[in-house]
């Protein structure tokens, strides 16, 4: 019975951390845009084109 007396002020600190967590992420806007990173996995992004410096090669092959 006496243990009681323990888990009770740890089970409301665990809840006064978990709503302290909560409202900080609610804050520093965690959850603003919920679909994005639902779509972004499938999805590839756009990837640069890369461009090539042209060789001595490519440039004896030119016609003058």
């Amino acid at each position: 019975m006496s243990i009681i007396y323990v888990l009770i002020p740890i089970a409301v600190l665990f809840v006064m951390i978990g709503l302290a967590v909560f409202f900080w992420a609610v804050r520093s806007k965690q959850f603003d845009d919920l679909d994005k990173e639902a779509f972004s996995i499938l999805f590839d992004e756009k990837k640069p084109a890369v461009v090539q410096k042209p060789t001595v090669a490519d440039a004896a092959k030119q016609p003058d």
